[in-house]
């Protein structure tokens, strides 16, 4: 294999000159930057990615940290920042959980990980980081973002969507439609952004005079099949509901699948609305209605905002997410008389 020392023998210069003429790095006379440039065409020098790590001091390498690689939500994330990092011509390595009992172990982990490969940044997507193992992250790589997490000091190196004004948009949509018996399936109680977008929705249920903590209301996982068992367990329990709200689309998908076994028609029994608006909420039966979170917005400002910080860019960074209702077949009116459970 032909190396940076191959280069210099042959263009009689010194190890370091060839080095500086390959990085780009460093002043270099004209002619001998050519003899240079003949002898890598010469040996057709390619260097391999940790000589050019060596040669720039950069490894153009961003490391991203994400909960899990399954469902619809997580690779749509990995897609976006792959096309923002290639646009740049950077890549990434990639750190996931999987499922543990203690998610905070496994992002701590994840993280020291892409840290101790030299990626030039790191991108982390968890709700179970603490304040004070962002900052310690923070220690350890200077270029460190956040996704769907906010920590004071590290305000301008977080993105995220306000939860919270989905909540409530996710409650104003069913109001508007007439519904006041309304449940809901939440995802865990260990999810801050979860937690958000319920209290979000519980406060414009209240302003509605509508008790809050009334309403039908069962955990789940944020899968289908916890969608599935959440929703079968509210009918199992006798209760009579016009609309519910599933704090994601995969809930509201398994949601669907249990009311239809059930002999439940969406919408004119039961109105379903989801939360994210990924693109499983399009190819559901019926078609999804669903809290339309920036997701893809989101995170090309966070990938941005590393790149900037890394490699000195000037790419532009967004710092609004406005969040809306993606309207579709799965929302309806409330009739006049209800199915079992509506």
């Amino acid at each position: 294999m032909t190396t940076i020392r191959d280069v210099a023998k042959l263009a009689g210069v010194g190890l370091g000159t060839a080095s500086r003429v390959v990085s780009g790095k460093g002043s270099v006379a004209p002619a001998t930057a050519e003899k240079v440039r003949r002898a890598i065409e010469t040996l057709d020098f390619r260097p391999s990615h940790a000589a050019r790590a060596l040669l720039s001091g950069s490894t153009q390498m961003i490391g991203v940290y994400i909960p899990l690689l399954k469902g619809s939500f997580y690779p749509h994330i990995l897609q976006t920042i792959d096309s923002e990092l290639r646009a740049a011509n950077r890549h990434m390595v990639v750190a996931f959980g999987r499922e543990a009992t203690d998610t905070r172990h496994e992002v701590l982990e994840g993280a020291r990980f892409l840290i101790e490969r030299d990626c030039d940044g790191v991108i982390v997507m968890s709700n179970a980081l603490t304040a004070a193992d962002a900052d310690a992250l923070s220690a350890r790589q200077a270029h460190l973002v956040v996704l769907n997490s906010a920590f004071a000091e590290l305000q301008d190196r977080c993105f995220m969507a306000d939860h919270q004004q989905g909540g409530r948009l996710a409650a104003e949509a069913l109001l508007q439609h007439g519904h006041r018996r309304l449940a809901v399936i939440g995802g865990p109680q260990t999810s801050p952004d979860n937690l958000e977008r319920l209290a979000g929705f519980a406060a414009v249920v209240a302003e509605a005079g509508i008790d809050a903590e009334a309403l039908p209301h069962e955990v789940a996982d944020f899968s289908t099949k916890g969608g599935y068992a959440a929703a079968g367990r509210l009918l199992d329990q006798g209760h009579r509901f016009t609309a519910l709200f599933c704090a994601n689309d995969e809930m509201a998908v398994g949601a669907l699948a249990c009311l239809a076994e059930r002999g439940l028609r969406v919408p004119t029994d039961i109105s379903v609305l989801g939360y994210d608006d990924t693109e499983v909420a399009e190819f559901a039966v019926p078609r999804l209605s669903s809290v339309h979170i920036p997701v893809h917005d989101v995170t090309v400002a966070a990938v941005r905002a590393l790149l900037n910080r890394c490699y000195g860019l000037t790419l532009p960074v967004a710092r609004s997410f406005p969040i809306s209702i993606a309207w579709r077949a799965s929302v309806a009116a409330v009739h006049a008389t209800g199915a079992p459970g509506g």
